[in-house]
């Protein structure tokens, strides 16, 4: 038996849906693209929505779109995985990082302050876990300084903040579709807004730069016409990923209820464990529950850690601190220092949460966690 700490779960809807579409005329762009960004549009209580080829491509374009580039700053949290400070590099800015909270696990609005400069052009807040950040102050802090606010909600489809879906606060917010997050298309991300003309910089980036729309082109020969008016890239998404991603959202409610029951499963067991430190919420908020982490206190963490792997639960490790990789370490962060994430890092542990795991399969991860604590 091997328990991954995430899966996807697709059933006989999602595959017909994609067999019709590669019965139709469109593979690629066409009708499910756009039908795809209303359904996420609408459940997030946003404008406008870009579908993109994944998650790191959603973040590239919209920090395009919101113009970063070289000299300019962006704050971001050290526990996410490299794509939320990459996306800075790739538009030549400079990725900051401020420590996160020790109990929220997300990024520190009070460390975001301390780390503004006359350069800072956005803050890149990331709803680790599926957890939401404090949009408030995060939100404030924004508006004093002028900077954007790109949220990372890789995590985060479906979680809401003050009774607001993540989705419908900043100025762009970006959501992955990768098979272990809420919903999947394979691969797959998409960027929201309610702001229109980041929204038609967006639908710019997303496919070489190229437009036919007469009012933004500087003339037009003829319906056959198109011009490039930005360097931009090739991260279209199929209609076929589309389709699979239409029909996950019919089930997304359903996804997000089962990942809440695991997750409280979890609360009651490992509660009143002193050497368990579990996730707490923010209030009023309500995570997505992309992943459930346990803290392991005063124990070897790699030792639990290889006890598990060995009884055949896929546990992990999200994640190393961004400013710890090799990369980053050759090129300036090699005096970064972030006391919170290293202590986190240092204790977490990820447990399976998905919506295919069974009740007996959640009740062998409890008994062999307590059991890898003794």
């Amino acid at each position: 038996m091997y328990i991954p700490y995430g899966k996807q779960l697709i059933d006989e809807e999602d595959i017909q849906a994609v067999v019709d579409v590669l019965r139709s005329d469109y593979l690629t762009t066409g009708p499910k693209v756009a039908e795809f960004e209303q359904k996420v549009a609408d459940y997030v209580g946003a404008k406008y929505a870009v579908a993109v080829s994944n998650g790191t491509a959603a973040l590239h374009i919209a920090c395009l779109a919101a113009g970063i580039g070289q000299g300019d700053e962006v704050i971001t949290s050290p526990i996410t995985f490299a794509a939320s400070a990459n996306c800075v590099f790739y538009c030549g800015g400079t990725p900051i990082f401020a420590d996160i909270d020790a109990e929220s696990y997300n990024i520190a609005p009070e460390e975001i302050e301390k780390k503004i400069t006359k350069i800072t052009k956005a803050i890149i807040p990331v709803h680790y876990t599926g957890q939401p950040c404090d949009m408030d102050l995060i939100t404030k802090i924004a508006k004093r300084y002028g900077l954007f606010v790109i949220e990372d909600a890789a995590h985060a489809l479906g979680a809401s903040y003050k009774r607001k879906k993540i989705g419908s606060i900043s100025d762009m917010t970006c959501f992955s579709f990768h098979p272990v997050k809420p919903i999947t298309t394979g691969e797959g991300g998409m960027v929201v807004t309610n702001n229109e003309e980041l929204y038609k910089r967006l639908v710019l980036f997303r496919s070489h730069g190229i437009t036919r729309d007469g009012e933004l082109m500087t003339e037009n020969q003829g319906g056959w016409y198109y011009q490039q008016l930005e360097l931009g890239y090739n991260y279209r998404i199929t209609d076929i990923s589309c389709a699979l991603g239409c029909s996950q959202m019919n089930k997304l409610d359903i996804f997000l209820e089962k990942r809440c029951e695991i997750a409280a499963r979890y609360d009651d067991a490992f509660r009143e464990i002193n050497n368990i430190k579990i996730p707490k919420q923010l209030e009023g908020s309500q995570s997505g529950w992309h992943l459930y982490v346990i803290q392991v206190i005063g124990k070897k963490r790699k030792e639990r850690f290889d006890k598990l792997r060995a009884m055949g639960i896929g546990v992990n490790v999200h994640y190393i601190p961004v400013y710890k990789h090799p990369y980053y370490q050759k090129h300036g962060y090699d005096g970064c220092f972030c006391p919170n994430a290293e202590e986190f890092y240092d204790r977490a542990i990820s447990l399976p949460i998905h919506p295919n795991l069974t009740v007996e399969q959640q009740d062998y991860v409890i008994a062999q966690v307590l059991d890898s604590m003794k």
